[in-house]
Parts: structure tokens; sequence; C-alpha cells
């Protein structure tokens, strides 16, 4: 298995374990390589989604869950890499969400696979590999 990035939606399965075939990927995965790695934007989107509901006790074993995997800073080569995807989405119709586009560049930009659900978000950017884990 070459390195990933969880994208927000395969570790939001992968924390409620609502898919047997993301978590039988994920356990290969960090066998293999020791821990998963997501961008420090799913970090944020997964955080503000437990805060918005008060689901504290989640949000300490996320903590957790962090603390023993890579978290992928964004760094200005990231958002240079978003930004000019953002401009490519606006020209050609593409969706342009700024936190997919902020996760694709640190995919491309770390040089991991990208495992997301929502490939059809992500199938139109060059340089981009992905893969479902479902």
């Amino acid at each position: 298995m070459p390195p990933v990035l969880l994208d927000t939606d395969i570790l939001s399965e992968l924390l409620k374990l609502r898919n047997p075939s993301v978590r039988q990927n994920a356990i290969a995965y960090t066998v293999q390589h020791g821990r998963l790695a997501f961008s420090a934007i799913t970090r944020y989107e997964i955080c503000r989604g437990y805060i918005a509901q008060k689901a504290t006790a989640q949000l300490a074993r996320f903590q957790i869950f962090c603390a023993n995997s890579l978290i992928v800073p964004v760094t200005d080569s990231i958002f240079d890499r978003a930004a000019d995807l953002w401009a490519n989405a606006y020209q050609t119709g593409q969706p342009r969400a700024d936190t997919d586009l902020i996760i694709a560049a640190t995919a491309i930009e770390s040089g991991r696979v990208l495992v997301t659900g929502n490939t059809a978000h992500f199938s139109w950017i060059p340089n981009l590999v992905i893969e479902d884990w479902r």
C-alpha cells in the first residue's frame, strides 16, 4: 500500500466503525505504515462537528486518536496549490469547496494517495491519485 491521506468522510466512517471495509483497510494500512495520516483541515472538520454537537467524550477520544496519527500541516505550498486548483475549478465549472481543495493539495504536495468516498469531488484534479476504501 502506498502512503495515503484520509479524507474527512473516510476518517469519520472509521471513527464511527460504520463500514467494515474501511476498517479492514485502515487496519491493513496501519500494520504496514504504523499510523494513519490526515490533513490538519480534516482534523478541524472532525473537531468542529464534535464541538457543535457538544460531544465532549468523542472529542476527547479523537484527541487521543490524533496523538497517534500523522496530521499533515497546511503549508504555504499547499495553500498555493489549493489556490491554483480553485482557479482551475472556477474556470472549468468543477466543485471548489475550499476544504476539499486544501485536502487535495495536501495529498499532492505530500505525495500521498487521497482516500475518499467523494471521488466525484476530486476526480478532475490533475496529479491527484484517489482511492475509495469502501
